[in-house]
């Protein structure tokens, strides 16, 4: 037993993975950077039995991952965020006397949809690389992190939200708690919170490893979200299930007594209680997983590699630093990994060091396999490298089973 639980206070967390040291998930080197000590911090994750919050151990300083931050929306979030402002604007009637907020707003892709309409906005995001990218997109953005004391000082400038965005951002929060009773606190009493975690079923049952690195904190099932909800006055009133990033859950909160019962959200409650995902043993096999998973991967690229196959990585994903650390995988294997983010071509992963170059590169070169780091993004990446696989390149889906396609 070990840690204390970042939800109710729970001092007796239960293990159930340890990944090692890892060094962070997006810390991207530059070639100068190659030959300098590259700081690891512990990844091990543990379960609350009081909350049902799955959860890692340590906290890596946000300051450190986030004030200078690679990772842009607009390079891959754009269809998921068009839909979730879709199903907002198509519930509620919103105006130019409105008002939306994001936590962890990015380069504000999401809130553009909302200023295309002519509904003010207001971003919040710390990272000092990426607020002005936003700022010089038209929404208006706070650089800093979003807690009470912001929302309170927001509140008295009489700046309150009909809606509130914490997309893919939520299991990033440190202090759940400040967070979630900022939230309330700048919420208008009619308003909603929309926000989008990884579903930690998913996780579990596809052994989605690689979804857990220092910038993902929680892993959230709805049993947890509504505890946590709960004790800030708050309900969850509608959640959906989508199969985005390999299993999302689209959760709608507002203050109480605001409209019918929530009954999706009851239903979803039981759901959990019968999997016996509110217990220890639900996730007890988990690790055991993981680790048939790591060897089957490993075993698979040696023997590629020994029969004098090409390979490179395909891109440079947050959940790629896991795996490939995790896996011990590296240049000894991989030639390279390409990414279409601008902001990454040219450096370097973390722990691993393979350079990061431009999609182009994969037609020019024709590696006969290519280890897809972001397999959450199968169908788009596939989609685009077409010419690739027609020419002869093979994908390699590393998750839930490695698979050669």
């Amino acid at each position: 037993m070990t840690g204390t639980c970042r939800s109710c206070g729970l001092e007796q967390l239960e293990p159930v993975l340890s990944l090692g040291d890892m060094p962070l998930a997006n810390g991207l080197l530059t070639e100068e950077q190659l030959g300098e000590p590259e700081p690891t911090y512990p990844l091990d994750v543990a379960f609350c039995p009081r909350c049902t919050l799955l959860q890692i151990t340590e906290t890596v300083p946000p300051e450190v991952i986030f004030r200078d931050y690679p990772y842009l929306s607009s390079f891959s979030e754009l269809g998921n965020a068009r839909d979730c402002v879709d199903s907002v604007l198509a519930a509620r009637q919103l105006g130019g006397d409105s008002l939306v907020m994001e936590i962890g707003s990015n380069d504000g892709c999401l809130l553009q949809m909302y200023a295309e309409q002519g509904i003010p906005v207001l971003g919040i995001d710390p990272a000092e690389n990426v607020a002005p990218v936003a700022e010089k997109c038209g929404v208006p953005t706070i650089c800093d992190f979003f807690g009470r004391d912001l929302a309170l000082r927001l509140r008295e400038e009489g700046r309150r939200a009909d809606v509130i965005h914490a997309n893919n951002t939520f299991a990033h929060v440190a202090d759940l708690n400040g967070v979630v009773a900022g939230m309330g606190a700048v919420l208008k009493d009619d308003g909603v919170i929309v926000i989008q975690v990884p579903y930690v079923r998913d996780l579990i049952e596809h052994t989605e490893f690689d979804t857990i690195y220092h910038e993902h904190l929680c892993y959230f099932s709805v049993t947890a979200l509504d505890n946590l909800f709960c004790r800030h006055g708050l309900e969850l009133c509608n959640v959906a299930h989508l199969p985005i990033h390999g299993g999302t859950l689209r959760c709608f909160v507002r203050k109480p007594g605001g409209g019918e019962p929530p009954r999706r959200v009851r239903a979803l409650l039981r759901q959990e209680a019968r999997l016996g995902m509110c217990d220890l043993g639900f996730y007890r096999d988990f690790a055991v997983r993981v680790a048939a998973l790591r060897n089957h991967l490993v075993r698979m690229l040696s023997a590629l590699k020994q029969g004098g196959a090409s390979i490179i990585g395909y891109a440079a994903s947050a959940k790629g630093t896991t795996l490939l650390n995790y896996c011990g995988i590296g240049r000894e294997t991989l030639d390279y990994v390409v990414d279409r983010s601008t902001v990454k071509q040219g450096r370097y992963t973390p722990g691993t060091h393979l350079r990061i170059e431009p999609p182009e590169k994969v037609l020019a070169d024709m590696p006969d396999y290519a280890l897809l780091l972001a397999w959450n993004h199968a169908d788009k990446i596939l989609a685009a490298e077409a010419e690739y696989r027609r020419r002869g390149g093979h994908f390699i889906v590393p998750v839930p089973t490695p698979t050669v396609i």
